[in-house]
């Protein structure tokens, strides 16, 4: 179930985004961070382009769920902090003191600044 085709792409498609030094291509699938490659899953790729597609807009776990896996996935809406887990890890991104992905507590995320 989790390698169902998804109904919504991450927005916007084909634009490139820049938060501080971090810069995601989403038409090509890239992120770098101060000029170097960062490798990213396909499912971090999607979190991390949902989150910065829509900028200090808090999206809910279960808003990011529906946008990266499926509206009809059933399974546990916390995997998503894994995976968010997995993204700071790669990004150097304290979850105490965050540059890019800001916990909402009891909500969900939304993209930081950069800075």
């Amino acid at each position: 179930m989790l390698r169902r085709a998804r109904t919504e792409a991450p927005e916007p498609h084909g634009q490139i985004l820049v938060i501080g030094d971090l810069v995601v291509d989403a038409s090509s699938r890239q992120v770098h961070l101060a000029g170097e490659p960062v490798v990213l899953t396909r499912i971090e790729f999607d979190l991390l382009a949902s989150l910065a597609a829509r900028p200090q807009r808090v999206l809910s776990r279960r808003q990011l769920v529906e946008m990266v896996w499926d509206t009809h996935w059933t399974g546990d809406a916390h995997l998503v902090d894994v995976h968010i887990g997995r993204i700071r890890k790669k990004l150097g991104d304290e979850a105490s003191n965050p540059r890019f992905i800001h916990t909402i507590r009891g909500i969900g995320y939304r993209m930081g600044t950069g800075r």
